[in-house]
């Protein structure tokens, strides 16, 4: 077996998973993951303390409680219809809590909503811990074969281990002793709740990423401080409601993969306890050489079984590269997207598993399908036709498929798309589709194959504003600037601050060393990305002296060795620049793809010649049209 240490057994107290694989809780979706093949899978959260600990609504019920008990109950038979190991999340929000009256954290305060957080007296400390208690004994007796206590991401429990949160000065503050009395008598209760046998994991954040927060030494004196009270820990790092730590917490394309495992390894050795790591973990090959060289006992996955929920099965069957890479693109965390358009870039399922099939049924009537542009609308739409056992041909104009992907792929900071990239060439490689490579589709060379359907997915053009001088030998597209990274002089300016636009800038300046501004006309650079790649983005940016940023700002002229530009006031500057690069966005070229209408009447446009978009939107396109066609 390729990967046999990560699929090998393991014992944690009494209980033995079967694999090193940990699924773990991204909401209370979770059947999927069971299904593919994770040894232990976290089915979710129950809160501890109803009214008091939920961060969605004061109305959580606890799943314990008489009307929610069977649906918790259905919990472990979903997990267990796959034979993995059922854990479930014990949770409180402390002062983040939704309430009808107060929250109770660390420390006494208004939150910016105008509720009262009310520092926690020795008796409400003794009570919560209780919840918690209670709660372990309910998911122990109900069947769940473990518990997960969430000690990380600046809950409950951090908010009184944290100086970032505890400023205290009773003996529950200060040093790092009093700051670690609450958290160890949850621990405590728990422990006696469930006795000796029962496994307890527990998650914390190695460290939160905010100014003043947890140093790496206190959460691992934690570690140490109740390891005979736990059977194994998790360790992730950053916060949930603090955006700036949040972005270290659920990583976007700015940090690297593994970014966890540095910590985990620490903790494994001064601990007798199995140990896991969550954070970027982003493939099979990374996840065994976590557990070859001793970092780590298990590892555990968010994202990256949202993107391919058959991740483990895959990897255990020998078909790695047949996994669906997560581009951490972070579009399917509710906070990141303001709860608009969730979803996943790569896996058009998520979200919309009530009428998105996991798997394309075989067509009743075998069809000839033209599908125009390999970029990862045509491409998907390619696969999935081919799934369904219709006859594919692909035109693609230029020599290989990708489309923009092709470009994107080519920066620093896209590793993640480089690796879908890859999968989707991989894929089309051993579909059995027909591909015309090299070869521009016209309306008379599909006419001629007579198809019984065609999709368009030709994508989108760069867009060239009118600005004077742009005509200049030192202007380049975009295009050009992320294919050839030796075409640009010292000093550059980039007009547009798109999410394009910003990362080529960005990487001029942090890892040429080029003196780059950029100039955007609103008010906020990469407007069109979510909220946390702008917050990471901007955490990059900082950093970057080089770089500079100019917003509502527009370029009037373009010379030789210069750029005009006017600010918001009406104020006129001019900037040293040996190049330009135009970065203004795409548009659509709908008359071009508006042409292959009235050959069928099954002719779909698709991806970014129908609506400049996300990866996501284009892959949903080609996936749901042709699952169905």
């Amino acid at each position: 077996m390729q990967f046999r240490n990560l699929f090998s057994p393991i014992k944690i107290n009494g209980m033995i998973s079967r694999n090193r694989i940990v699924a773990s809780p991204i909401g209370n979706v979770f059947e999927e993951k069971a299904l593919g093949g994770a040894g232990i899978v976290i089915c979710g959260h129950t809160i501890v303390d109803p009214g008091r600990s939920s961060f969605a609504s004061p109305d959580e019920p606890y799943i314990f409680s008489k009307y929610s008990v069977e649906e918790a109950r259905s919990r472990i038979r979903k997990c267990r219809q796959s034979g993995a190991r059922s854990s479930i999340e014990l949770f409180h929000a402390g002062q983040y809590a939704r309430v009808k009256d107060y929250a109770i954290g660390s420390m006494g305060f208004i939150r910016e909503d105008g509720v009262e957080v009310k520092a926690m007296t020795p008796e409400m400390m003794e009570e919560v811990a209780d919840c918690f208690a209670v709660a372990a004994k309910d998911a122990r007796d109900l069947g769940f074969d473990m518990i997960f206590m969430h000690f990380g991401h600046g809950w409950l429990a951090p908010q009184f281990l944290s100086p970032l949160f505890n400023q205290r000065t009773d003996e529950y503050g200060g040093c790092f002793e009093n700051r670690a009395k609450f958290p160890k008598r949850i621990l405590e209760k728990v422990r006696q709740a469930v006795g000796k046998d029962y496994p307890i994991d527990m998650r914390i954040s190695a460290v939160e990423w905010v100014e003043n927060s947890i140093e790496f030494e206190d959460t691992l004196q934690f570690i140490k401080l109740v390891e005979p009270l736990i059977d194994t820990v998790q360790i992730s790092a950053g916060l949930d409601i603090n955006h700036e730590g949040n972005v270290h917490m659920t990583t976007t394309n700015f940090k690297g993969h593994m970014v966890n495992a540095k910590y985990a390894e620490i903790v494994k050795k001064n601990v007798s306890i199995p140990v896991s790591v969550v954070g970027a973990v982003m493939n099979p090959f990374e996840a065994e050489e976590l557990i070859i060289s001793g970092k780590v006992d298990l590892v555990a996955f968010g994202r990256s079984f949202i993107a391919d929920p058959d991740w483990p099965n895959k990897a255990k069957d020998g078909l790695a590269e047949d996994i669906v890479p997560c581009i951490r693109c972070m579009q399917c965390y509710h906070i990141s997207t303001n709860r608009r358009n969730v979803g996943c870039s790569v896996n058009p399922r998520y979200t919309n598993e009530g009428f998105i099939s996991k798997t394309p049924e075989k067509a009743e009537t075998k069809k000839k399908i033209i599908i125009i542009g390999a970029g990862p609308a045509g491409i998907i739409a390619a696969l999935t036709c081919k799934k369904r056992d219709h006859n594919v041909i692909l035109f693609e104009k230029e020599d290989k498929p990708g489309g923009l992907l092709r470009s994107i792929a080519r920066e620093y900071y896209k590793k993640d798309i480089r690796n879908y990239l890859h999968y989707l060439t991989r894929q089309l490689e051993k579909s059995g589709a027909d591909i015309r490579y090299n070869t521009a589709a016209t309306p008379e060379m599909v006419k001629e194959l007579q198809p019984d359907a065609i999709f368009v997915a030709v994508g989108a053009k760069p867009l060239t504003p009118e600005i004077k001088g742009i005509e200049n030998s030192n202007v380049i597209g975009f295009l050009e600037a992320m294919q050839n990274e030796n075409c640009t002089g010292e000093n550059i300016a980039v007009i547009g601050g798109g999410t394009i636009g910003a990362e080529i800038a960005l990487e001029l300046a942090e890892l040429k060393g080029k003196n780059v501004t950029i100039v955007e006309m609103t008010n906020e650079i990469a407007a069109q990305g979510n909220m946390l790649y702008r917050i990471a983005l901007r955490q990059k940016m900082d950093a970057t002296k080089s770089l500079t940023r100019l917003t509502e700002t527009t370029c009037k002229e373009i010379s030789s060795g210069s750029v005009t530009v006017v600010s918001k006031d009406g104020k006129e500057k001019s900037l040293k620049a040996d190049t330009v690069i135009i970065a203004v966005g795409v548009k659509e070229d709908r008359t071009f793809a508006d042409s292959f209408y009235g050959i069928v009447p099954d002719t779909f446009i698709i991806g970014d010649c129908e609506r400049p978009g996300k990866i996501m939107e284009a892959v949903f396109d080609g996936y749901a049209i042709a699952s169905r066609i």
